[in-house]
C-alpha cells in the first residue's frame, strides 16, 4: 500500500525548475518510495547496492551509460565524489530535473552537495509519515497513545505491521549501523544506554555532565553522540529563542526524536495502554506534537523556524514559531478538558515577549481561551500552522 506524500507536488514543482533535485531524510521515511513513485521513468540506481556502487567509484563514466539522466541516484552519500561530475552534466544541459538524490547522513551529503551543486539543486527533507498523511489515507491512529506507538515509518502503517519489531529492526539494522559509518563507537552498551536516556528525558533540556555520570562515559564523547544521531535524522534538537526582547534563562537546546515510535520502543512500551499510564506519557506526548511540527515545515519547504521559549524566571513556551519576530507560541498539554489555567505560561509570556498568538493544544475540543488565545485538539495543529502563516 503507498500512501501519499503532501511533499509530492513541491517535488514536482522544484524538479521542473532545477536540475537536481536532493532530499534527505531519514532511513525508511519513504525516500526511495517518493521518488521513484514521482518519477517512475527516470532510471533508477541504488547506491547501498556494493555493485552499483564500486561501478560508481571505479568507473563513472560506465556509471552514466547505465543510468542515463533523467535518473535517480539513492543513498548518494555513499559516493559523494560522483556529485562533482554530475555537476558537469548538468551545467551542459541545462535541463531541469536531470537527477533526484536522495540521502540519509546529513553532513556527508550536504558537503557534498554545497562543494560540487550549490546553485543546481533544490533542497528538500522528508521526514517520517504526519498525522495529516495517515489521516488523508484513511488510517489515522484512533489517539495519541496509539499515534506515539506507531509512530510514522511507512512499513508500519502500509502493511498494519507489529511496531515493535519493526523499531527492533529500526534501531539495530539503520541506527546502530549509520552511527559506526560516522563515528565509531566502542561501547555499544553505553550507547544503548545513552539513547535510552534521551528517550526518557525527551523534551528537557539535555545534561551532558550528568548523562555521562549515569554512562560512564565523557561528557563530550556523549556530545558527539548527539551530533552523530542528529545527522542521522534519529533526534533533532529544538533551540531556545534567541530574538532581542527579554531575558533568556538557557541556551541549551531541547532534544526529541525525529520518530516518537522509535522512542516509545527504546523506552519498553508496546501497547497504547501502556503509553497512556507510562510516568513519560507527558514528554512523549510533546514529542508527538513537535514532531508533527516539524513534519509540516518541511513538507511545505517553508523557511520559519521553530524554538521554545523561556524567561528568566523559568517560565515556558513548548513550541514558538517565529514570524517575522512575531511569536506565536504553543503550549502542550496532554489534557483532555480546556482550563483556563493551562494557558498561564502563554499569558506571563506575554508580558515581555511579542507575542502574536497563542495556542493551547490538547485533547480538548476548540475552545477559547479567556483572555486571549485557544485551546485547539493536537490534531488540527498543521491546520493552525497554515491558518497563522497565511495558507489558503
Amino acid at each position: 500500500m503507498y500512501i501519499p506524500r503532501i511533499i509530492e507536488p513541491l517535488l514536482r514543482e522544484r524538479a521542473g525548475e532545477m536540475p537536481v533535485v536532493t532530499v534527505y531524510g531519514p532511513r525508511q521515511a519513504g525516500k526511495t518510495t517518493l521518488v521513484r513513485k514521482t518519477f517512475p521513468s527516470h532510471a533508477y540506481a541504488n547506491l547501498e547496492l556494493p555493485e552499483v556502487r564500486a561501478l560508481a567509484m571505479q568507473d563513472p563514466e560506465s556509471f552514466f551509460r547505465a543510468f542515463p539522466a533523467p535518473a535517480i541516484v539513492d543513498e548518494a552519500q555513499r559516493v559523494p565524489e560522483l556529485l562533482s561530475r554530475i555537476q558537469v552534466r548538468v551545467d551542459e544541459s541545462g535541463a531541469p530535473g536531470q537527477y533526484i538524490l536522495t540521502g540519509s547522513h546529513q553532513p556527508v551529503l550536504r558537503a557534498a552537495v554545497s562543494q560540487s551543486l550549490a546553485g543546481r539543486t533544490a533542497l528538500l527533507t522528508l521526514l517520517p509519515l504526519s498525522r495529516d498523511e495517515l489521516e488523508a489515507a484513511g488510517i489515522a491512529p484512533p489517539d495519541a497513545e496509539t499515534g506515539i506507538l506507531r509512530g510514522g515509518l511507512p512499513r508500519v502503517h502500509a502493511a498494519s505491521l507489529r511496531p515493535a519489531r519493526i523499531y527492533e529492526d529500526y534501531y539495530r539494522t539503520y541506527v546502530e549501523r549509520d552511527v559506526n559509518l560516522l563515528v565509531q563507537v566502542e561501547n555499544r552498551l553505553a550507547f544503548e544506554t545513552f539513547v535510552r536516556l534521551l528517550a526518557g528525558r525527551v523534551g528537557q533540556l539535555v545534561n551532558f555532565e550528568s548523562m555521562a555520570g549515569e554512562i560512564g562515559v565523557s561528557a563530550p564523547t556523549l556530545r558527539k553522540w548527539l551530533s552523530v544521531l542528529e545527522a542521522s535524522y534519529v533526534v533533532f534538537r529544538l533551540p531556545p529563542w534567541h530574538g532581542n526582547f527579554g531575558k533568556r534563562l538557557v541556551k541549551t537546546p531541547k532534544v526529541y526524536f525525529t520518530d516518537p515510535g522509535l522512542a516509545a520502543h527504546l523506552l519498553r512500551l508496546r501497547t497504547p495502554g501502556q503509553v497512556g499510564r507510562d510516568p513519560l506519557f507527558g514528554g512523549l506526548f510533546e514529542n508527538y506534537v513537535v514532531s508533527e511540527a516539524m513534519k509540516w515545515k518541511a513538507n511545505a519547504g517553508r523557511a520559519e523556524d521553530f524554538f521554545f521559549v523561556r524567561d528568566s524566571n523559568g517560565v515556558e513556551a513548548d513550541l514558538a514559531l517565529d514570524a517575522g519576530r512575531e511569536l506565536h507560541l504553543f503550549e502542550i498539554k496532554a489534557a483532555r478538558t480546556p482550563d483556563a489555567f493551562l494557558a498561564k505560561n502563554l499569558r506571563s509570556l506575554a508580558k515581555s515577549f511579542p507575542v502574536k498568538t497563542a495556542t493551547v493544544l490538547c485533547r480538548a475540543a476548540p475552545f477559547p481561551i479567556p483572555g486571549g488565545g485557544r485551546f485547539v485538539p493536537f490534531e488540527r495543529l498543521c491546520a493552525r500552522l497554515a491558518e497563522i502563516a497565511g495558507e489558503p
